[in-house]
């Protein structure tokens, strides 16, 4: 196993050398491996960015390396069902609401999870349930999202804090409406 080298793809790219912080956790990357895979696999990697890989690490390759806590495998509809659904929401609303926003976020140009408005947005896709209610609830008022944005907050400080504004338009009406959410970097890779 440790003569392997593991590596994360992007949207079919080579972006990230994985190797565990703990040497116990080389489990984690067996389980990540699935017998057959689909488009709509996700893994989720939670760890520090180090610097870039030496040739001599694996094959040539020079890209950076990512000492791992955490990796979740799981598949988009795994995830979808996964959410909870708020009780005043039917699941003939729910659902189709929610794999709009997930799928808004996954298509998201180059997120690769390297800035903090790519960890926000993609912390917010698989861990906070509150941004599938808003839009179930703004489809149920006849809005359509329209744009997400990530911004840095007036909060910020010591820390690096953004907020990620939902944009939803009325179809009748062409009024906006915004929901938005703070996210601190205290979650974030940190380069090392």
């Amino acid at each position: 196993m440790r003569q392997l080298c593991w590596v994360m793809t992007v949207q079919g790219l080579e972006t990230y050398l994985l190797t565990p912080r703990d040497p116990m956790d080389f489990d984690l990357l067996i389980q990540a491996i699935r017998p057959s895979s689909t488009p709509t696999d996700l893994d989720t990697v939670i760890g520090v960015r180090g610097p870039i890989a030496p040739p001599s690490m694996c094959n040539g390759l020079m890209i950076p390396i990512v000492a791992f806590d955490q990796i979740y495998s799981f598949d988009r509809e795994s995830l979808i069902k996964a959410i909870p659904r708020p009780e005043k929401i039917q699941e003939t609303e729910f659902k189709p609401a929610a794999e709009e926003l997930f799928d808004r976020i996954m298509q998201m140009a180059d997120n690769a999870g390297s800035t903090d408005e790519h960890r926000a947005l993609n912390y917010l896709a698989v861990r906070y349930p509150a941004i599938y209610a808003s839009a179930a609830e703004a489809f149920g008022r006849s809005q359509s999202l329209t744009s997400v944005e990530v911004r840095p907050s007036p909060l910020s400080g010591v820390r690096i804090v953004v907020e990620v504004v939902f944009t939803y338009t009325n179809r009748s009406s062409a009024v906006e409406e915004n929901s938005s959410f703070g996210w601190t970097s205290v979650m974030s890779f940190r380069s090392s």
